[in-house]
């Protein structure tokens, strides 16, 4: 990682924490329902030395062996409250409805970025008439690394820490914000196309909160288009 990269890292990890979240500007929306968009939003984060690497024109079918490739590792002591116990430790991070959704219109929209900007997307599921399910986050490159920040993975809404203290916060309107304590972590299959982040001190602290893998775009193969993703091997 840069010291550019790790830079922005901690000036994004450090807004997040304090649930100070910059105003940023969506400049486009590409997809747009009650339960889902994709978009593009300048990033806050950078300055005029700096930049993303875009845009970045990927077929399809590479941003979906991409996402594919996301693993989410639960925790090795499941909570009831907080953790699905229905699922395997380690098990994909995106279904394949989801993949089918977002897979066409990231590549899209990491085709039309500017250097300025990030993609986001976010998706919603029921839990029940009062609440549901967030998964949420953003993508950008930086020279050959592309990063996927998942700051929401299936997050409850409407989640607060003291009983009776309601959460007003639009989670629509912050993708990138943690919407409930984030226990688990990101993981990549094949391991060889993933790089390492922050391994220690303070930065390992700030990479728990954003969730986070730094792919080697050009070392994943694209799949086609009915391929389902493999099975994440244990541990």
């Amino acid at each position: 990682m840069t010291i550019t990269s790790f830079a922005r890292l901690l000036t994004l990890s450090g807004l997040l924490l304090s649930g100070c979240v910059p105003g940023r500007i969506v400049t486009v929306t590409l997809y747009d329902t009650p339960a889902a968009f994709v978009r593009l939003e300048t990033d806050q984060t950078i300055d005029q030395n700096s930049g993303h690497t875009h845009p970045l024109y990927l077929s399809p079918e590479h941003m979906a062996a991409l996402l594919g490739g996301m693993v989410f590792e639960e925790p090795w002591a499941k909570l009831p409250i907080y953790d699905d116990l229905s699922q395997p430790r380690r098990h994909p991070a995106f279904t394949e409805s989801e993949i089918s959704l977002f897979a066409p219109l990231l590549a899209t929209a990491m085709g039309k970025a500017t250097p300025e900007e990030l993609v986001t997307f976010y998706h919603s599921t029921s839990r029940s008439s009062a609440s549901r399910e967030v998964t949420s986050g953003g993508i950008f490159l930086d020279g050959d690394n592309l990063h996927i920040v998942l700051a929401n993975y299936r997050s409850p809404t409407h989640y607060s820490a003291d009983i009776g203290v309601a959460d007003t916060m639009d989670d629509r309107l912050t993708p990138l914000r943690a919407l409930a304590p984030q226990r688990g972590r990101l993981a990549f299959e094949p391991r060889e196309a993933a790089r390492e982040t922050i391994e220690s001190g303070m930065a390992t602290w700030f990479r728990e909160e954003r969730r986070e893998v730094v792919i080697r775009y050009k070392a994943v193969t694209p799949r086609s288009p009915h391929q389902s993703p493999a099975t994440a091997p244990r541990p």
